[in-house]
């Protein structure tokens, strides 16, 4: 099914300024690029949806947010040398995809908690995912992990500064998140996390220890 793949797009999530996208095709070209202002989940999946020609497995989004709020603090940790998990007494917030990043000093995540105890903006991030159910491809991206490892790699593609202005670090980062996962179903990259159920991070290269 991902031979059927076209288009890669990635989303930044924002509350204040909204959320903003970027979409390569196949060869890397820029396709298109915007912001959501008004933060509907719903206009994001019609963008998509546009672009794909409805035809969602044509499309591979990768989103710079969590998938999910935890439901239980983390009683786990990752042992990087040995590359297994131990068992802890005290529970922690946050994701054993993030610990797994953390672990190899690849990028600092900002730690998923409760859906009660998130900030909005991932809150915003949950409701995108749940709009997007009905695409095949949709995945979470770390775009601080893949500038680290895409940073001696002289890594190109087609940018367009359409729209940078209402936030240039933003739609980079969500053109980032596009290269991400054109890297990783081209086969470049990883998926790290997920034996807790709440999701992994895709990662633009393998992980080397």
């Amino acid at each position: 099914m991902k031979n059927e793949i076209k288009f890669f797009a990635g989303v930044d999530v924002q509350i204040k300024r909204g959320c903003c996208y970027y979409i390569i095709d196949e060869n890397k070209k820029y396709v298109d690029s915007g912001w959501v202002t008004e933060n509907i989940p719903q206009s994001l999946k019609d963008i998509f949806l546009k672009v794909s020609s409805n035809n969602p497995n044509k499309i591979a989004i990768g989103i710079d947010s969590p998938r999910m709020p935890i439901d239980k603090l983390r009683k786990r940790s990752f042992e990087r040398k040995t590359n297994s998990w131990k068992n802890n007494d005290e529970g922690k917030i946050g994701r054993e995809c993030e610990v797994i990043i953390k672990s190899y000093n690849i990028a600092n995540p900002q730690w998923t908690s409760s859906s009660k105890d998130s900030p909005d903006w991932m809150k915003l991030g949950f409701s995108i995912y749940d709009a997007l159910k009905g695409f095949h491809f949709v995945y979470e991206v770390f775009p601080s992990a893949s500038y680290r490892m895409f940073e001696k790699e002289n890594i190109k593609y087609e940018l367009c500064l359409n729209n940078f202005i209402g936030g240039v670090k933003d739609m980079l980062d969500a053109s980032v998140g596009a290269i991400t996962i054109y890297e990783f179903i081209n086969g470049r990259g990883c998926e790290v996390g997920g034996e807790d159920g709440l999701g992994k991070i895709v990662l633009p290269r393998k992980i080397e220890n």
